[in-house]
């Protein structure tokens, strides 16, 4: 979390107002009868949860989800990689900005040197864990780096995704000018790495793929800046202390952990959430571009509340 921002004595949450582990599962278990086959652990940093191995166990097992993937730092990749292949976890998207430990540092805030994430990823696909990357790419401060770290993805055989600089919450200082367009990522790797466009690998997949020609593999592009995919999106989000949020950008997060704290049955939350999700209107991004693209509402949560 980066220190200027979260000092201190910043409040953090404690029990008990963050979700137990049962909680959460049987949460879950509401949203997989109500038709949800995939679940993605993420955060702020997910594996800083002492009982995530357990929860990803517990998830494919309890609650009957058929897929569940995690995104995360890597930080601490390297302390679980084996647990969670163990606990079923069937894919992982690991963040990494940068190969430079100095560019890396200054992107997540903290200081910390990418090199330790680039080794733990190496041990995960070495357990036999499906990996990707996802590289968020800001103009003028890692931007020089799309054709480096595709060349080292590319030679690993692991997909490395681009996403565009996105105005989520109100404190990573987003500015239009320091997006960089996906058409223009596209075209740097096709000049270096031929590729072409291939077919979603279901509806609604957020990145838009591209194999390379010689088949080493692909690449992906998360556009939701300039190519925006609110039309198709069938993504909702609960936070760590039990709201479900219908949209990335929604300040507005409803109570589905103190509707089961309030003692209502498996049936009456499962009715619970399908009427939130059934009255859903969010299209931030459609929206955004409809107007002045480097205009942003002032109340949207953090990416370390609501993940990504």
């Amino acid at each position: 979390m980066p220190k200027e921002v979260f000092g201190a004595d910043y409040p953090f949450l404690r029990d008990p107002q963050l979700m137990t582990a049962d909680e959460l599962v049987a949460i879950a278990r509401a949203f997989v009868t109500l038709g949800v086959t995939k679940l993605r652990l993420t955060g702020g940093e997910p594996l800083l949860r002492t009982d995530l191995v357990e929860i990803v166990s517990r998830l494919k097992q309890e609650a009957g989800a058929e897929e569940v993937a995690l995104t995360t730092n890597g930080w601490l990749l390297s302390r679980h990689a084996a647990g969670l292949r163990d606990a079923g976890l069937d894919r992982l998207n690991v963040s990494v900005d940068s190969l430079d430990a100095a560019t890396a540092g200054r992107m997540n805030g903290r200081g910390l040197d990418s090199r330790r994430v680039l080794a733990a990823i190496d041990e995960a696909v070495a357990l036999g864990l499906p990996v990707k990357v996802n590289m968020a790419v800001q103009r003028g401060i890692n931007d020089h780096e799309i054709e480096d770290m595709t060349a080292y993805f590319r030679a690993r055989r692991i997909t490395l995704r681009f996403i565009e600089f996105m105005d989520v919450g109100t404190t990573n200082g987003w500015k239009v000018d320091e997006v960089l367009p996906a058409r223009e990522i596209v075209e740097r790797v096709h000049r270096r790495w031929p590729i072409e466009p291939i077919t979603p690998a279901y509806r609604g997949e957020v990145a838009a793929r591209y194999r390379f020609i010689d088949g080493s593999g692909e690449i992906g592009i998360i556009a939701s800046i300039t190519e925006p995919f609110c039309r198709d999106c069938h993504r909702a989000r609960l936070s760590a202390d039990g709201k479900m949020h219908t949209c990335l950008f929604s300040a507005l997060g409803w109570d589905v952990l103190g509707k089961w704290r309030g003692g209502c049955s498996h049936e009456e939350l499962v009715g619970y959430i399908a009427g939130i999700w059934g009255r859903r209107v969010d299209r931030y991004s459609d929206e955004r571009a409809e107007r002045d693209p480097s205009a942003t509402t002032s109340a949207k949560p953090e990416m370390s509340y609501l993940g990504g």
